[in-house]
């Protein structure tokens, strides 16, 4: 009889203790987010659901604006099946290597300009590599405008640039990584990661020509006369081609050298002058053309789209609602993420995904947009917002989705300590944001590159269940 008890006592006490101690264990889920303690769902003590949302396309009002370390696109992407037209074009100024020195050995020892080149700085292409670009490069207008101390848009408006081309060049844009031999009389040079361009020997003729005197022809004598004279190049890319190119315009393998010969010691040498970019802004104009399915889903009239665009700034961006949030009980969320699944696109193949997309919540005004402080990790940066997207989420996953770390966003919902935002989902360069933890806006830094990636998502109202963009919530009740 007493063992009877002993069994009994181990069956009604001690098998649920254990039961319950397995039931918080740590699992190991499918996705690297929510690295927490997440009960398994047994629909006993913790359950699982899936929230429907609603999604509409938009193009991005982008504001962003361009700085002296970006990264400048210059190309065409012609024929984008999905998205349209992409064009580049860059612009940049020189300064001479020293104020008050003339930069060619001595000004009556010049024999002649033997040529003139334009060297960018190669740092990696979008797109079709099998294409064919056109750079141009032209002098910008001294009645531009432009200044090389100013931060401009990428929308900004095309500058005033002189009629008069001062060369070209013509690349596949798979040939760029090619090693280049450059020949010199008797000196050969191997350089790689450059674009060398050009110009017309004439251009080199004039700089030769400025001086150091405090006239109005001094342009070595101080940078506000030099840029008088020369206000800076535009590089303006034709239309032709199926992808983009990217250099970095303040890197010194972007130069402008003049090859010349002089006479020195009472013979003749063969020597070069470079200028380079200095510490001066550019201006970056990318502009998208929408063009095939995108385009139109954004003149459909529907509020409820089954996919979703994405294209990286200057682009797009879709609205996401969750009406189910609003009548969710008060329950304790384990884990709550947003999941957004790709859907195969034509072209996809050069026309890759964006490096990473970015989930914010948009006000009721529709003016603010703001940070989820708690899940993204934020931290400030001196006047910029870092967040930690390894935990926040952004990155395709090795499953094909992204998926973005919402618990705490939904916590608050549930317990009535938080609207239920109407959510935005794009792929920017740099995004300014409203953190409610720090109470001030801040630059949140997402994407390296400018107009590099696209997606195509299947939004709320796709026709299979299984992809569509949804928000999944685990959870026990109190």
């Amino acid at each position: 009889m007493q063992l009877h008890k002993s069994y009994l006592f181990c069956f009604y006490f001690v098998i649920p203790v254990i039961s319950l101690l397995q039931s918080c264990t740590k699992i190991n889920d499918s996705t690297t987010l929510g690295n927490g303690l997440i009960p398994p769902v047994d629909n006993i003590f913790t359950f699982e659901t899936v929230l429907s949302t609603e999604t509409d396309n938009f193009i991005l009002p982008d504001s962003t604006r361009v700085l002296s370390s970006d990264l400048m696109a210059l190309g065409y992407i012609s024929q984008d099946d999905v998205f349209g037209q992409v064009k580049a074009d860059g612009y940049f100024s020189i300064l001479p290597p020293n104020n008050m020195i003339y930069p060619f050995y001595q000004r009556d020892s010049l024999i002649a300009v033997d040529s003139v080149i334009l060297s960018l700085s190669y740092q990696g292409v979008y797109g079709d590599t099998n294409s064919t670009s056109r750079l141009r490069v032209f002098e910008i207008s001294q009645q531009a405008g432009y200044t090389d101390t100013t931060l401009y848009r990428y929308d900004h408006p095309d500058f005033l640039i002189s009629p008069m081309e001062l060369g070209s060049k013509t690349f596949t844009l798979k040939r760029l990584k090619d090693t280049v031999t450059v020949i010199r009389r008797r000196d050969t040079t191997k350089l790689v990661n450059v674009i060398r361009i050009p110009l017309d020997n004439a251009f080199g003729v004039r700089l030769t020509n400025y001086d150091t005197s405090a006239t109005s022809n001094g342009g070595y004598r101080s940078d506000s006369i030099f840029k008088k004279l020369f206000r800076g190049f535009a590089i303006k890319t034709d239309q032709t081609g199926n992808g983009l190119t990217y250099i970095n315009a303040s890197d010194a393998n972007t130069k402008l050298i003049v090859y010349y010969r002089v006479r020195k010691n009472g013979s003749l040498d063969t020597t070069f002058t470079q200028f380079f970019q200095g510490r001066t802004t550019q201006a970056n104009l990318v502009k998208r053309t929408p063009g095939g399915e995108w385009a139109a889903y954004l003149t459909n009239n529907q509020p409820r789209d089954d996919k979703v665009f994405i294209a990286s700034t200057p682009g797009s961006f879709a609205t996401i609602t969750i009406p189910g949030l609003d009548t969710l009980s008060n329950v304790i969320v384990h884990r709550a993420e947003l999941i957004a699944t790709p859907l195969p696109t034509p072209q996809q193949s050069f026309f890759t995904f964006p490096q990473r997309l970015l989930v914010d919540r948009i006000n009721s005004r529709g003016d603010t947009a703001l940070t989820f402080d708690l899940d993204m990790g934020i931290r400030d940066n001196y006047g910029t917002f870092a967040y930690d997207h390894s935990r926040f989420g952004g990155n395709l996953l090795s499953d094909s989705t992204y998926r973005f770390e919402l618990t705490r966003y939904v916590q608050k919902i549930v317990t009535n300590d938080s609207a239920n935002y109407k959510l935005r989902v794009y792929a920017p360069g740099r995004t300014n944001l409203f953190s409610p933890l720090y109470r001030y806006w801040g630059a949140v830094y997402v994407n390296d590159l400018v107009a590099y990636g696209r997606t195509v998502i299947a939004g709320g109202n796709y026709l299979n269940p299984s992809k569509r963009l949804r928000l999944r919530i685990i959870y026990s009740k109190p």
